[in-house]
């Protein structure tokens, strides 16, 4: 008999067509951010780095017209944001020979499932990377619990930037869900009219106009990186929108680029006067809130790029880093050089010689360009629909006669691959999943941090 390749029907269990259907009914049910965010899917193949353009939804402005007058026609065309597909995420395992004799039902608890929740947790941990985008509109202080007044802020915030009052989100930590879960603001029946649910089921549901969730993938990062000490020095303080600050108490030079905290609210210093005894720290943007005389000021020790050549725009792998003597903490807040318009997240564990971030980067890095680091703390994000975009596109299936059976699902505004293959080697099936996605930042304007 004639030797003949794997094909999709050899195993009633290993179709690819039923694996990648499966995959994305798992995908969609665990996202959290990923399901809150505007999702942009056309069914056209694309491959890793294309670049597609999703639309930002127009906005209007209503005019005065007396009878007689003309009309105000206002363009109704949405604004084109470009997006690179730059994010190809995928997990790969084997099932071996001898596990073939279980059940759908077995394999999909097996392996299926676990595999798809690691790219759900890959697509919730690059969008909620993205919180760190709406910085400039931070409320609340690093380091105290949250509140009423913490939401309530919040809400004022997004009120002051004109955000709509329907659709709005707010995503917390774990540890921001603990603090309101121990308020009876969010949880006593008589104050909240709920009958008890929120109670009974530890859910902060619908709060402040706000739909509230927690994600684990939001960012938490843990004290314990290098950092210097001061204080503010003027008797008068300084009021909101004040862009530099009399300090004192620093007694070594501050680079340009790093992090500091201003009475709890993250600022990124640009510029300083006094060299090896700063005595004046210039800042990007401006005060969010007014601070006291002798408020406390704490700068984190940057680190550099250690690569004589540099890294390209688009690098989305390890970057070699030197200067730590402490390793930047997971889902800290990153910047290069001293542009805060492009902030990043850190992945996984880095190290003092070692940082990958949650996305590739926007432009290239030359040799030794810092790498700030933000505060620790806990950073929630409130935001509309509208404020982030996660774009998805088809991957091609491999072409006939390879051996691969392959199939592609879409649903939704998202698209999941499912590609098996016989590996004679290791006697058994391989099976990877895989999905192509980028992500984009539409309104800065749609959104606020909620830090504590």
């Amino acid at each position: 008999m004639a030797a003949r390749g794997f094909v999709a029907g050899d195993l009633p269990d290993l179709i690819p067509e039923v694996w990648a259907q499966e995959a994305l009914m798992i995908l969609e049910s665990n996202m959290v951010m990923g399901n809150l965010v505007h999702r942009d899917f056309e069914n056209e193949v694309a491959s890793y780095g294309d670049v597609v353009n999703t639309r930002q939804p127009a906005t209007f402005s209503a005019a005065r017209k007396g009878d007689g007058d003309d009309v105000t026609v206002q363009d109704a065309q949405s604004t084109n944001v470009a997006v690179p597909l730059n994010q190809h995420l995928h997990t790969s395992f084997m099932i071996y020979d001898g596990e073939e004799s279980k059940s759908m039902t077995d394999l999909i608890a097996l392996y299926l499932k676990p595999g798809v929740l690691s790219i759900a947790e890959a697509v919730d941990q690059i969008l909620a990377g993205q919180a760190y985008q709406f910085v400039g509109n931070a409320v609340g202080k690093i380091g105290t619990s949250l509140t009423r007044t913490s939401v309530v802020s919040l809400k004022e915030q997004l009120d002051i930037l004109k955000v709509p009052q329907m659709g709005r989100n707010l995503v917390l930590t774990a540890s921001q869900q603990a603090d309101l879960l121990d308020n009876d603001n969010f949880t006593n029946a008589e104050k909240i009219g709920d009958t008890g649910t929120a109670l009974r089921e530890g859910s902060l549901g619908r709060k402040f106009g706000f739909d509230i969730f927690m994600d684990q993938n939001m960012p938490s990062v843990a004290a314990g990186n290098t950092s210097v000490t001061g204080a503010i020095n003027a008797a008068a303080g300084y009021v909101v929108g004040t862009t530099s600050l009399t300090v004192d108490g620093f007694s070594a030079a501050i680079t340009n680029g790093s992090w500091c905290t201003v009475d709890g609210q993250p600022y990124m210093i640009t510029s300083t006067t006094g060299g090896s005894t700063p005595t004046v720290l210039v800042f990007s943007g401006c005060l969010r809130a007014a601070v006291a005389n002798d408020a406390v000021v704490v700068v984190y020790t940057p680190g550099a790029i250690n690569l004589a050549a540099g890294y390209a725009a688009a690098w989305y792998k390890a970057m070699v880093v030197d200067g730590f003597t402490v390793a930047p903490k997971s889902q800290q807040l990153i910047t290069f050089g001293t542009t805060i318009g492009n902030k990043y997240s850190a992945l996984g564990t880095p190290t003092t010689t070692s940082l990958t971030v949650n996305r590739p980067l926007d432009a290239a890095l030359a040799d030794d360009a810092v790498v700030g680091i933000g505060p620790a703390g806990q950073y929630g994000l409130g935001f509309h629909r509208n404020a982030l975009a996660l774009v998805t596109r088809p991957l091609a299936r491999p072409r006939a006669g390879t051996g691969a059976a392959s199939a592609v699902a879409a649903y939704n505004g998202l698209a999941m691959r499912a590609t098996i293959t016989y590996n004679g080697t290791k006697q058994g099936h391989l099976v990877t999943l895989d999905m192509l996605c980028g992500t984009t930042t539409l309104n800065s304007n749609l959104g606020a941090v909620l830090l504590a």
